[in-house]
């Protein structure tokens, strides 16, 4: 089958209405949330206080999301959306099963005095998130994203912000590009989950143009084409 088949295939399927448990409610968790409860999906918020006080603040925005701790979030739902640092991520295996789970790596792996990445060349968040968390079908997108980006939504102009979809379980990928779509991005095709080598330093490249080259958080990288 080919890549736009299978998009096409995963578009067809994400007609009907998809459980999506995000778990994180900072910024990006928050922002994601916000355009995936205009779509027809299932929204789910999930953090360490059972997400009560963020789906309180989306609803007084008028946004249907629920609220639900960790594990019951993780297990209800069909796409898991992991918006939380990266040195947290590997430990949710501890608190959820997520064996046959699409799991969307959102996360970058910065130092935490910003001057660099963890991880990279050899390895990448990404794939580091897959070896944790077992049996899981994990895709990165959505991590070139500055969170602020949300609140004035996904389009400069006439162009929508892209997103970069990474993968190696070409189901997950196509049904992710179908929800990234749906949301209101120009997803794109990134290849192998492996690409998130070179993903998260162009995620890290926009946090340098946003923070310390001084162009602020209204900004997203576009991959253009003719």
């Amino acid at each position: 089958m080919t890549k736009a088949a299978r998009v096409a295939e995963a578009a067809e399927r994400w007609r009907d209405k998809m459980k999506i448990a995000i778990i994180g409610t900072g910024g990006i968790g928050a922002g994601l949330a916000s355009v995936l409860a205009k779509t027809k999906h299932e929204i789910t918020v999930a953090d360490r206080k059972g997400g009560t006080e963020a789906a309180a603040k989306l609803a007084a925005r008028g946004l249907s999301v629920q609220a639900a701790e960790v594990r019951p979030a993780v297990q209800a739902a069909d796409v898991v959306i992991l918006a939380v640092p990266y040195g947290a991520a590997a430990g949710l295996a501890e608190v959820a099963d997520f064996a046959g789970k699409i799991v969307v790596d959102v996360t970058n792996p910065v130092k935490d005095d910003f001057s660099g990445l963890k991880i990279g060349h050899e390895t990448s968040a990404a794939e580091e998130i897959a070896r944790a968390l077992s049996g899981a079908r994990v895709v990165k997108a959505f991590n070139t994203v500055f969170a602020q980006v949300y609140d004035q939504g996904l389009t400069f102009g006439d162009t929508p912000v892209q997103t970069f979809v990474a993968a190696d379980d070409a189901d997950a990928k196509a049904s992710v590009i179908a929800l990234a779509r749906d949301a209101g991005f120009d997803a794109r095709d990134a290849g192998p989950l492996s690409n998130a080598r070179y993903i998260e330093p162009f995620a890290y490249l926009n946090i340098q143009f946003g923070y310390m080259l001084g162009q602020g958080t209204q900004i997203a990288p576009v991959w253009l084409s003719r």
